[in-house]
């Protein structure tokens, strides 16, 4: 088997295309919630703390001079990743939580045994007519 016939063989199977569409889709719901944490949450909690916004929070190492731009430290893009994070966590784990429950609702479902079939309840009547037969002494 080839390089190429092995990576395609690889590349459709199903669980590689989930993971894809898992990327893509988390992906896009990390720029939301980037959003919402920068256009939502931030500045309403910069306006409690004093008007702060947490995107210019920084520390400046060394100036401009010339054509060098600035050494900056900045620790308020740092702090809004860690809200970012701390909210897709969060939602990650609830929807876990989520799935783990009607994964456990759907164990506790009690499933009813198939009724048998004609032929097995014939079967059935079968061997116990030749188990009374076997049963039965013999003169």
């Amino acid at each position: 088997m080839g390089v190429i016939s092995e990576f395609k063989a690889f590349a459709v199977k199903g669980n590689v295309v989930d993971m894809a569409v898992g990327i893509i889709i988390g992906a896009a719901f990390g720029k939301i919630v980037s959003s919402f944490v920068g256009d939502v949450v931030m500045p309403p909690l910069g306006l409690l703390i004093g008007g702060v916004d947490f995107g210019d929070l920084a520390i400046t190492l060394k100036a401009a001079q010339g054509d060098a731009p600035a050494v900056v430290l900045a620790y308020g893009k740092f702090i809004q990743s860690i809200i970012d994070f701390v909210i897709i966590a969060f939602a990650i784990f609830m929807g876990v939580k989520a799935i783990n429950r009607l994964k456990r609702e759907e164990a506790v479902a009690p499933s009813l045994p198939p009724t048998p079939t004609k032929e097995e309840v014939l079967l059935g009547e079968i061997r116990d007519l030749l188990k009374a037969q076997n049963d039965k002494p013999r003169l």
